[in-house]
């Protein structure tokens, strides 16, 4: 439904929709790369995170929806951000941290910047596109399987809340 409403609201305003940057890739954790076109055809949770920040509790959650969701297809995707002043210092420290604290496995990139000029072409996309940029860690956007944008939630809207699982849900079906 989402991008027949926005297709919609494109032909009734001439409104001209541009495509969320899902193939510049973002600079992996792990080393190496990843790039959102890599999941096509999966529902993605992109959230920029911050290790030292009120909601990073948050990453039980994240990984506990991760794993509840992802042999149905839905890739849970942190991007670890210190635009606000609250990650570790080094992707080791963020890495390292994720793991001991929250037994994270789920796709990571490396500190990487989310608002503002300098922000990756994603979210300087989505901020064209849709004027929505992260105002603080652990805001979430949820991309649908063709790419389209289905959501976005606060930072204080919790990775497990029936209004996330629904839409993912409705996604996955």
């Amino acid at each position: 439904m989402g991008r027949i409403f926005v297709l919609m609201v494109s032909i009734l305003t001439g409104y001209q929709v541009r495509a969320l940057d899902l193939t510049t890739p973002f600079a992996s954790i792990d080393g190496g790369t990843l790039a959102l076109s890599a999941w096509h055809g999966q529902p993605i949770l992109i959230v920029n995170t911050a290790s030292k920040c009120g909601f990073t509790k948050q990453y039980s959650g994240l990984q506990s929806l991760y794993e509840t969701y992802r042999d149905a297809g839905l890739i849970v995707f942190a991007v670890p951000s210190n635009d606000f002043r609250q990650e570790l210092t080094t992707e080791d420290q963020v890495k390292n941290f994720c793991e001991l604290e929250f037994g994270i496995d789920l796709p990571m990139a490396a500190i990487t910047q989310v608002s503002g000029p300098q922000a990756h072409p994603f979210y300087h996309s989505l901020m064209q596109e849709t004027g929505f940029q992260p105002k603080w860690n652990f805001t979430k956007v949820l991309i649908g399987p063709e790419g389209e944008l289905v959501a976005t939630y606060s930072p204080s809207t919790r990775p497990q809340s029936a209004q996330i699982r629904r839409d993912i849900e409705g996604l996955l079906q």
